[in-house]
């Protein structure tokens, strides 16, 4: 189907120009499989510059197998935070910790062993077993199948499993003896710097020679792939309780139930908005107020509207109405004043880095504070 010679020249030129013009990235200072199995992680869903801190102070806080697989979890949320995905870094705890105790701390080196643990799907199975023990497994992202798309002309969708096939066994015949590591990342390279979305640098490809698409003129046209649907917005009303007395300075969030959508974070507290359009802020609290109060036999007194925001998912939009708000001043058996479930805390700005948040929640009480101090 693909001429030997198209491949052998595609392969020899990608190499060559790797050597020359790869990026400077501190997971490629090492073969430590742990390290580089982190950083695909982080990569995915993420932008290379914006997971390059997060990749460091990660490493910094959890430096072995051993220290990722004994740590808190509470401790591996709060360092993933604002890296969003959060089942990302789940998933990776868990599959550490049986590394950690069923593998003696050593990544595993096959297959089958690797694609075993939780979350490692092929594409990360083959990033780590080619770029860290240089296995002749192909590692297909979204980069490489664009890539592959152009130069061999491939006209199938890429979000079909049929097509994906197809792309990961013309990606192992095209690694060259010896060369998995380098030729892997070599391949992610050039898409992720040269052959882009949108307006591929072609004549600064070092494979255009032989690219068919760019012979056809498609090179802008491929990958074909069928579009996603646009994430379900979903409205929120957020409560922003601030405290009084001895709670001065502080706010009142809680952390989310044990399993689903961000699991055991914490958040402010907040409904999803039945009625099904937003009404009148007056309105709006009221309603706020009630939904806590039934859901959670949480007591408020919404203020007024502080701001709105949005917090995107890949398959939701949370769309939110915050608004500022006291606790209702409420005497049950037991206890003294305004009393709050068990799974709420008072936390002041010197306490948010015991607990892991969604970034939009960090972002209301970032802004909450500037506010306060003009």
């Amino acid at each position: 189907m693909y001429s030997e010679e198209q491949k052998q020249y595609f392969s020899t030129n990608l190499l060559n120009w790797y050597h020359t013009h790869k990026r400077d990235l501190p997971w490629r200072r090492s073969k430590n499989p742990y390290y580089i199995w982190i950083s695909e992680v982080m990569l995915q869903q993420t932008r290379v510059d914006t997971v390059i801190p997060y990749f460091h102070r990660f490493i910094d806080q959890f430096p072995t197998v051993e220290a990722l697989a004994t740590a808190p979890e509470e401790n591996v949320l709060k360092a993933w935070e604002g890296l969003g995905y959060y089942s990302r870094a789940r998933n990776l705890q868990t599959a550490v910790r049986e590394v950690h105790e069923r593998y003696g701390g050593i990544v595993p080196q096959t297959k089958e062993e690797i694609s075993s643990l939780k979350g490692v799907g092929p594409y990360t199975s083959g990033a780590v077993l080619s770029i860290a023990y240089n296995k002749p497994e192909p590692a297909v992202d979204g980069n490489v199948m664009r890539v592959l798309s152009r130069y061999f002309l491939i006209e199938e969708d890429i979000m079909k499993p049929s097509t994906r096939t197809v792309m990961e066994k013309l990606a192992r015949e095209l690694i060259l003896d010896g060369t998995a590591s380098d030729f892997n990342q070599a391949l992610m390279e050039l898409g992720a710097m040269v052959c882009t979305p949108r307006s591929p640098h072609c004549l600064t490809c070092p494979v255009m020679a032989h690219c068919s698409a760019r012979d056809a003129g498609m090179e802008e046209a491929l990958p074909i792939k069928k579009k996603a649907k646009p994430p379900r917005p979903e409205l929120r009303a957020v409560a922003l309780i601030a405290g009084t007395g001895e709670n001065e300075g502080k706010w009142l969030i809680r952390q989310r139930p044990q399993e689903g959508l961000l699991a055991r974070m914490w958040e402010l507290p907040h409904v999803a908005w039945e009625p099904g359009d937003w009404l009148s802020d007056e309105e709006n609290g009221h309603v706020l107020r009630q939904s806590l109060a039934d859901q959670e036999q949480l007591l408020i007194q919404p203020d007024e509207w502080f701001m709105d925001t949005e917090h995107i998912f890949s398959h939701i939009v949370w769309k939110m109405k915050v608004y500022r708000a006291k606790l209702g001043d409420v005497n049950r058996p037991g206890h003294e004043g305004a009393w709050i479930p068990f799974h709420y805390r008072w936390v002041g700005p010197e306490d948010l880095q015991q607990y892991a948040f969604p970034n939009v929640f960090l972002r209301i009480m970032k802004e909450w504070q500037e506010r306060d101090a003009e």
